[in-house]
This record gives C-alpha cells, structure tokens and sequence, in this order.
C-alpha cells in the first residue's frame, strides 16, 4: 500500500497510453481507464511485460455510476489515490455553425463534464491520500478563443478555471490541482484536423513530451504554488503572449495565426 498510484482516463491511446507507460516504469500502481477495450488490452500486455502493475476497465467519463464504480474498484485494490489525471477528450473541428449539436453537445459533456464528474466522485479518495494531485488536460488553443475550435476551446477555458477554483479550495485538504497547456499533439485526436492554426503553427508534440511534462509537473513541486504548465516552446510563448500583451495585440496574433 506504500507505493504510489496513479488513475487515468482515455488511457487505450495518445497522451493518456503514453503517461500511464511512463508512470508504471516509475514504480506508479497504474489505473487506466478508456472506452476502447482492446487498447486497454494491449496497454496492459506491455506494462505487465515490463513488471509494472496496471490496473484497467472501460469507462465513459460522462457516465456518473462507471465512475464511482471504477474509482472504489481501483482504491479497494492499491488503497491510496496519489494523481488523478483526466485525460480524456475528444476533438471537433469545422466551422461553429457546420457543426452540428450533438457535435458540440459531445465536447461539452466530455471535456468538461467528465472532468467535473471524476474529480467530485474522487475527492474522498484524493482527500485521505497525503498530498494526492489532480491533473486536468487543458490546451494552449484556450488562451484565446480559436476559431473552428469554438466548442473545444471553450471547454478546455472552463476546465482551466475549475482547476484554479478547486486548487484553491481543496489547498486545506492538501490536495494539489494543477492544469497542462499542449498545443496541438500528433495523436489520434487531430487525425484530420485541418484549421488555420494547425495549418500555421504545426503539430509539434508528441504523447511523450505531454507525458513527460506531467511527470515533471508532478513529481517537482517548486516553493511557490503553480498551477498551470505550458508544455513546449510554442506553448509557453503564446502563453506569455497572452499573459502580458493587451486584449487587441493577442486577437491580432490569433487572427494572424488562425488566417481569419
């Protein structure tokens, strides 16, 4: 039961396989949580060879009762929830209003609201493991409204300040939360993206810088509270940007960038 652990969705592939690969080598008691069966499979198969411990089971983030079943599973099994990571979520690209509803309804209920379903549903366990973290997905195309990732970015924006919300709240029962900002990653979810900006600033990143960048947010906390971690060079400049820039200056880059 000393051994940390770690419990993480939309882990069959991408950025999610990729942590779950890299915290199980760390000696991490590994949960890994997905819809897709058969890449949970074969994720397992590969921790297992390498000695690692892995836990899995499917699980639809926007499903309230897969949640709580899969959460007291997995800590009646290692007992201690050190990180929560979630991970999952789902891409749509294309002009707001070619989308349709059920589209932007689907973003909605899965980058956010699965998001704030397994964090509520985890907060007793993360409360009664010492300093357990939460980890939450964002992206750098949420510093600023991105046109034709309307819905996208307006999700990852909410989930950015429900990390600072709760960072704040939940300091007192020593619970860190804490947010990666990616840009756009080369994993299944921008298989055929084509926007002004993916067009312009390039899929640099692979599921392995993302997951290094969460072990790294993870596992060296600095003497000052931080929150949020950009993660790669494009990442951080446009955050910076963002951050000290006038309102006017940061729409003029985006709409440079996004060729609106």
């Amino acid at each position: 039961m000393t051994r940390p652990s770690m419990f993480i969705t939309g882990a069959a592939a991408g950025i999610g396989r990729a942590t779950a690969l890299l915290f199980a080598a760390q000696g991490y008691r590994v949960g890994a949580y997905d819809i897709d069966e058969v890449g949970l499979t074969r994720l397992a198969a590969e921790i297992t060879a390498s000695g690692g411990s892995i836990r899995t089971g499917v699980l639809d983030v926007t499903n309230a009762t897969h949640w709580a079943e899969r959460l007291a599973d997995f800590h009646a099994d290692v007992g201690r929830l050190d990180i929560l990571v979630n991970n999952a979520g789902i891409l749509r690209a294309g002009p707001f209003e070619k989308l349709d509803l059920a589209g932007h309804q689907a973003i909605i209920d899965i980058n956010l609201g699965g998001v704030v379903i397994g964090t509520h549903t985890a907060f007793p366990y993360l409360r009664d493991t010492p300093g357990a973290q939460v980890v939450n997905l964002c992206s750098a195309s949420a510093l600023y409204g991105q046109p034709e990732l309307a819905s996208y970015g307006a999700t990852k924006s909410a989930v950015k300040s429900l990390t600072e919300a709760l960072d704040l709240e939940w300091e007192r029962h020593d619970i860190r939360v804490i947010a990666v900002w990616p840009l756009f990653v080369g994993t299944g979810m921008v298989e055929g993206v084509d926007t002004g900006t993916t067009r312009s600033l390039g899929i640099r990143l692979t599921a392995d810088d993302v997951a290094n960048g969460i072990w790294s947010a993870t596992s060296k906390r600095g003497r000052l509270p931080r929150v949020h971690y950009e993660i790669g060079t494009q990442a951080k400049v446009l955050a910076t940007v963002a951050k000290y820039s006038p309102n006017w200056a940061v729409r003029t880059v985006n709409k440079y960038f996004s060729g609106s």
